[in-house]
């Protein structure tokens, strides 16, 4: 965005100083504000009206890029949901969700209440586009118009909410979700008002589990509770998408048990890295390698991260404590992953426990020895791995609850390779 031209644009029509406009326009930008809001906020801070310049271009869902200042759609409401953020040391509240024409589907904000809701057909005018997630986003604001049509626009789209937690994915607005609380504990956190209770835990359907947040702690939430949660927003956290309960939502009881899930899915390694990030997953694969970092290791007694030569990122020169983990390359065929398994896992596959390794390693002269011993038992061969699957830039990894060596029969495998490939057995 060239914030320089937009500040220019504003001071020739304002007649005051660029400086001032630019200085104005970076603050607001830099807290998310769309480009036409601020533009907008400046002209009325300068006395020049909330009304812009550019005539909106009538577009389909599927042509809005993030090349357009403003434009006018007509489109089906899928979602809609609240969420309260902090601007400018005030808090608003905004709506988010989805809009559909037959083109495709694109996101949005809204910061106020245009009294839409899910299933209307509307025409929005006026509307600003963003990025957002990587995609453009409609911003609908004080200068946006929104009619709503009597006629319904057919669209492909699912109207509503509701959702299963596996169809979740982190930046998803407005969802619905029928579960069972699997785990809840209250806490006490540094909110940006000073402490904070919380509750936090897992809830379960049929499809999934999945980790949440209620930040404004709702009385039904207690662990085996049958409910119904609408209006939650979802966020990354750890690399896996998090159900987010807010003051907006709404909790009520059903009337039946939700069936909870005892296994994780089962996926190829492409598959989890496509999808980005997973609370729960099951992978099998190879170990073709055991990854520096293995063994006996030492943590920070702060931070519990692992240290090197006595050193810690966080909190430099300390000393460290040991603990055994395990770094594992695990390889599918379909991609790889780092498999990383914790002290429990570790001492089994090792065959022994933490004050054995030290005394290996302490025989040896060699701290080394007890990665050596780990790798020896594993690499090469093929285990189902379960745990919590993140993806950032410095890859996949796959923090693991359960390891088991796979039972699959290499020669049916052969022969389904084969098959695959075309080739007669």
């Amino acid at each position: 965005m060239d914030v320089d031209n937009h500040a220019e644009e504003l001071a020739s029509a304002l007649g005051v100083d660029k400086q001032e406009v630019k200085e104005d326009l970076e603050n607001l930008l830099q807290y998310s504000v769309p480009v036409d809001e601020a533009k907008q906020s400046i002209r009325r801070k300068h006395g020049g009206g909330g009304g812009g310049s550019a005539t909106p271009e009538s577009l389909d869902v599927a042509d809005i890029s993030t090349e357009h200042d403003n434009v006018a759609v007509t489109v089906r409401v899928l979602t809609k949901g609240s969420r309260s953020i902090r601007y400018q040391g005030e808090d608003i509240t905004i709506r988010e969700g989805e809009f559909a024409d037959e083109t495709g589907t694109v996101s949005y904000t809204a910061w106020q209440e245009f009294g839409f809701e899910p299933g209307d057909t509307v025409t929005v005018g006026n509307a600003g586009v963003r990025e957002w997630n990587e995609s453009p986003e409609l911003n609908l604001g004080d200068s946006t118009s929104v009619a709503l049509e009597t006629e319904d626009l057919e669209v492909a789209n699912e109207i509503g909410g509701d959702r299963d937690l596996i169809d979740l994915a982190a930046g998803d607005r407005g969802r619905n979700v029928a579960v069972r609380v699997v785990e809840v504990e209250r806490r006490t956190i540094d909110g940006r008002d000073g402490e904070k209770e919380i509750l936090s835990g897992v809830l379960g359907d049929e499809t999934a589990r999945l980790p949440f947040t209620d930040w404004e702690p709702h009385e039904e939430l207690i662990e085996g509770a049958s409910l119904r949660i609408e209006d939650t927003h979802v966020r990354e956290y750890r690399g896996a998408p998090e159900l987010n309960i807010s003051e907006f939502s709404t909790v009520t009881e059903l009337d039946r048990e939700v069936e909870v899930t005892a296994d994780a899915p089962s996926m190829t390694i492409g598959e989890a890295v496509a999808g980005g990030g997973l609370f729960d997953v099951e992978l099998t694969g190879n170990v073709i390698e055991v990854r520096d970092g293995s063994g006996l290791i030492e943590r920070c007694p702060e931070c519990n991260r692992a240290i090197q030569n006595g050193e810690c990122r966080s909190h430099g020169s300390v000393e460290g404590e040991d603990d055994l983990r395990t770094k594992a390359i695990l390889d599918d065929g379909t991609g790889t992953c780092t498999a990383i398994l914790g002290r429990e896992i570790t001492e089994r596959i090792y065959g022994g426990g933490l004050e054995d390794a030290r005394n290996e390693a302490r025989d040896a002269m060699d701290r080394e020895v007890v990665a050596d011993a780990i790798a020896a038992e594993l690499e090469g061969r093929e285990y189902r791995i379960r745990g919590s699957f993140s993806v950032d830039e410095y890859g996949a990894n796959l923090n693991a609850d359960a390891f088991t060596a796979a039972d699959s029969d290499p020669a049916e495998q052969a022969r389904e390779l084969l098959a695959a490939l075309g080739v007669g057995a």
